[in-house]
């Protein structure tokens, strides 16, 4: 990576929030000032003095190299934009930040006095905030001028705050409408948050249903005889994250319960139904803390690997381990797959399940107007912050809330008024149902099972990729040439992008892809009509813009090197891994990142073609977009949008920009360095010990001859694209011939 950082992410200019501050340089305090960095966000992060005077800021600088070790910088560089300092030395330059973020220790006076410090040092406009978890804003602010107050928040992140979309947001009347907008829009596009408002109430929202939720799945299980293993199994039938209940007290840490849960439990009036499922006093959890035992911290929880790495499972009977006993889905009802057919069963599991989810939904209907803005808050809360595909009114509507109503009443349980509301007008959720984006349906010009083309106004197109994971084939080609068709005419810009969060393109159709390996003449067509629709793509006469997020690989990777601007999602995994099935780029990829490594700098053919050879033939996979530009898959100058659903938003917008004006780029010939500098780049090729060598320097040596042009000649050359794509599409069909790289795809399709 060059000494100048890229580009601060998309939107964090229209914030306000050009420097930050953290205090408290802990796992959360130093998390949060690292995705500050990683928006390219300078911030200055503070901690205690160390001690000793050799480094007065040991403490802050600890901070900065555990999230180097655990992966809270997108990549190291990062770390440069993160200053230490030390709360004695360096209060000052709080002066320069727009954001300060308190994320000391749980202590209200030593939290109180801080405030008292940071309000002799910040400029009149900055806000203020804690990231909290157990304390109220209104305790928080008892003592606080009404200057810092009106700017003063509660930011109450999840660990890790890299990855962890949630972000709650606790205000008052007190705080200007603009201030609180202020962190909102700067939580989603510098932070990359989801933001919910929450009202000054225990736990906020995601905790206060979160923590009631696991102690009455901990202690039913109990009540109802489940093995840990049988709980956590059912558990997972209404979306929870994979570690179930008990798997996801040992990884919270059972040490931590009396503190969290007790505080919580001390905190809600002696009405509220925690009261009734106290997991801070239950001895499900005081047995284990008197054993040591707490998760995974410890190394045995309520569960644990025994001297030979066998699985053991807590018997909570006879608070003895035994082998673990896995449940699997055919054992529950319907396989799984419904949590109504779960609830509705008759036994042990539909017992319990019941229960559980009774009780969450009848909490969350006793709490909603208490806590949340809304049901829909409540909802986002929870799945963000708990990792749950769905929240608990969503949950409630998938099983169905006149039934849920009415088996209540059936029991001799109180039906929430909430919910007896919901019932009669079949939803919790004001707007229906929760959705990722919000968009408007779109009109749809053309479409088959895997693409479509849609109309977003303005004259732009949209081409989506819809198949699983956005794989590619011959029906992808026939909207996307459809599009072309319509590029200059009725479209004066395009916008390619994925179906869902999770992939804008995983590459090929690889079930297609290997029924085409022994019919040479059909696989020659299928590459020669992806090099030309994406060659097209790339001279098209109107402005092309990819909006990539979740995973962009192989043939996804290479549409996106077509495109005339990238906006990418920081987490969005890209690259080229085609090497590892023995095969290489065969659209254009590698003529687009040997034209790439050519501009990076790399003038010289030869040194391109070793740089791009050394991407290409260890099938590079950048972790995320940061990454990805270091690498060279994007440019310095693509767009990086912090928050998953701005991605789309900034390209079309970006797209719309481009448009006026627009000229196309002209055909350029492209510098190659010939079949010489092939040897030389074999020959830096260290070897492999493993029983495919051979194969791996076969597969080496198909690379290095397409980068460096070698079958036109041992001299150096320029070839047109075209010219280069013939050189791809060579190569790719002798390298399907071997059976280790049929097997090596054959293994992927199984």
């Amino acid at each position: 990576m060059s000494d100048t950082w890229p580009n601060a992410a998309r939107g964090t200019e229209e914030t306000g929030i050009r420097r930050a501050a953290v205090i408290g340089a802990g796992s959360m305090g130093a998390g949060i000032a690292a995705q500050f960095a990683n928006a390219g966000i300078p911030v200055d992060l503070l901690d205690l003095p160390g001690i000793g005077p050799q480094n007065r800021n040991a403490p802050a600088e600890a901070g900065v190299t555990r999230q180097l070790g655990i992966g809270g910088f997108t990549v190291p560089e990062a770390a440069a934009l993160v200053r230490p300092g030390n709360v004695e030395d360096h209060l000052g330059r709080l002066s320069a930040a727009d954001w300060i973020i308190e994320a000391v220790v749980e202590n209200a006076a030593l939290k109180k006095d801080l405030y008292a410090r940071i309000a002799l040092h910040r400029k009149p406009d900055a806000i203020v905030s804690s990231n909290t978890s157990t304390l109220l804003r209104g305790t928080l602010t008892s003592e606080m001028s009404d200057d810092v107050a009106s700017h003063f928040l509660i930011t109450h992140f999840f660990n890790p705050p890299r990855h962890m979309e949630l972000l709650e947001v606790v205000a008052d009347p007190d705080v200007p409408d603009e201030i609180v907008e202020r962190v909102h829009r700067a939580g989603r596009a510098v932070l990359g948050k989801t933001t919910v408002a929450c009202f000054d109430t225990p736990g906020f929202i995601a905790n206060r249903i979160g923590c009631y939720w696991m102690a009455v799945a901990a202690i039913e299980a109990e009540r109802h005889a489940l093995r840990v293993e049988e709980a956590d199994a059912v558990l997972a039938v209404f979306g929870v994250p994979r570690t179930g209940i008990f798997g996801l007290l040992d990884l919270v840490g059972l040490d931590l319960v009396p503190p969290v849960w007790g505080s919580l439990a001390h905190s809600l009036p002696a009405h509220d139904a925690i009261h009734r499922h106290d997991l801070s006093t239950h001895p499900i959890v005081l047995r284990q803390l008197e054993a040591g035992r707490l998760g995974r911290k410890s190394g045995d929880g309520f569960f644990r690997n025994d001297k030979t790495g066998t699985r053991e499972a807590l018997d909570l009977e006879i608070g003895e381990y035994r082998p673990l006993a896995l449940v699997a889905a055919a054992d529950l009802p319907a396989a799984g797959r419904d949590p109504k057919a779960l609830i509705d069963a008759a036994g042990r599991y539909g017992d319990y399940a019941w229960s559980v989810f009774s009780h969450l939904v009848v909490y969350a209907a006793e709490t909603v107007e208490e806590i949340a803005q809304s049901a829909d808050a409540l909802d986002t809360a929870v799945s963000l912050g708990y990792g749950w595909r769905q929240g608990p009114f969503a949950l409630a509507e998938r099983v169905g809330l006149s039934d849920i109503a009415a088996r209540l009443a059936a029991e001799g349980r109180r039906v929430p008024v909430e919910l007896q509301r919901a019932a009669l007008r079949g939803t919790f959720l004001i707007n229906g149902q929760l959705t990722a984006e919000g968009r408007r349906a779109p009109r749809i010009i053309q479409e088959t099972p895997v693409a479509r083309l849609e109309d977003a106004g303005d004259g732009i197109g949209i081409f989506r990729l819809t198949s699983k994971m956005g794989v590619i084939g011959p029906e992808t080609f026939d909207v996307l040439e459809a599009a072309l068709d319509k590029a200059g005419g009725d479209l004066r810009a395009l916008v390619i992008a994925g179906e869902t969060r999770r992939a804008f393109s995983a590459g090929v159709n690889l079930r297609h892809f290997l029924s085409l390996m022994d019919r040479a003449d059909a696989l020659d067509a299928f590459l020669e009509r992806g090099q030309r629709a994406y060659e097209r793509l790339r001279l098209a006469p109107v402005p092309v813009v990819a909006a990539v997020r979740g995973l962009a690989l192989g043939g996804g990777c290479e549409l996106m090197l077509h495109c005339d601007a990238v906006v990418a999602h920081v987490e969005t995994r890209i690259g080229l891994p085609e090497a590892t099935l023995g095969i290489l780029p065969g659209w254009g990829g590698c003529t687009r990142m040997l034209d790439r490594c050519l501009s990076l700098g790399a003038a010289d053919p030869t040194a391109a073609a070793a740089r791009a050879f050394t991407i290409l033939r260890a099938g590079t996979v950048a972790a995320n977009a940061r990454e990805a530009q270091s690498i060279g898959y994007l440019d310095r100058t693509a767009a990086i949008a912090m928050h998953l659903d701005d991605v789309e938003r900034v390209a079309i917008e970006m797209a719309n920009r481009m448009a006026e004006g627009y000229r196309a780029p002209e055909p350029a010939a492209i510098s190659l360095a010939g079949g010489a500098a092939a040897a030389m780049l074999m020959a830096g090729v260290p070897p492999l010990s493993d029983t495919d060598a051979d194969w791996h320097e076969t597969v080496g040596r198909d690379m290095a001859a397409v980068l460096t042009g070698q079958p036109g000649g041992e001299a150096p050359w320029s070839a047109a694209p075209s010219q280069m794509h013939v050189l791809e599409r060579a190569a790719v069909l002798r390298m399907v011939g071997r059976p280790q790289t049929r097997a090596a795809i054959d293994r992927i399709v199984a």
